[in-house]
């Protein structure tokens, strides 16, 4: 399951954000990938103004400022932002991995994306309240990084 992470702004470690991926029992799903919104720039623009974030609610950024994508019923495309278009970008790692090696499990797909992120070993910079604040990359999400099709698919290739 891909989930995108919401347009808030909000520190989903402390904010309630719906769906979760745990359950009313305290148990959490296995397979779940809770995916941030990531800009075009490797610089303290780097996550997406309006990007939800968490240390360890969300998993991975993908791009998702300036996408392309279709609209319905005008046979056109416009340009679109948020965490509903890194969400696919995440989805389709996925299913790329998985048509290229079928026998692997939803589990090994997602530990395949996490490992294989790109690190993001600089400050980034957010709104907390009405003050902008400079905070590592890796603080906004459990893998510290954004996903990459090239690592995942060596990564994947390492998997029996």
């Amino acid at each position: 399951m891909v989930h995108a992470a919401g347009n808030d702004n909000n520190d989903v470690d402390v904010e309630n954000n719906f769906p979760t991926a745990k359950y009313l029992d305290g148990g959490i799903a296995s397979s779940w990938l809770t995916v941030g919104a990531s800009g075009p720039k490797d610089d303290e623009t780097l996550k997406a103004a309006f990007s939800n974030y968490g240390k360890t609610s969300v998993d991975v950024f993908a791009p998702g400022v300036r996408i392309l994508s279709t609209v319905p019923d005008n046979n056109k495309y416009i340009e679109e932002d948020g965490t509903s278009m890194a969400a696919p970008v995440v989805t389709g790692l996925a299913a790329l991995i998985r048509s290229y090696y079928p026998k692997l499990t939803a589990v090994q797909v997602k530990e395949i994306i996490m490992k294989s992120v790109v690190k993001v070993n600089h400050n980034v910079s957010t709104m907390k309240g009405a003050d902008t604040v400079s905070i590592p990359f890796a603080d906004l999400c459990v893998s510290g990084g954004i996903v990459n099709a090239y690592n995942a698919l060596k990564l994947a290739a390492t998997y029996k």
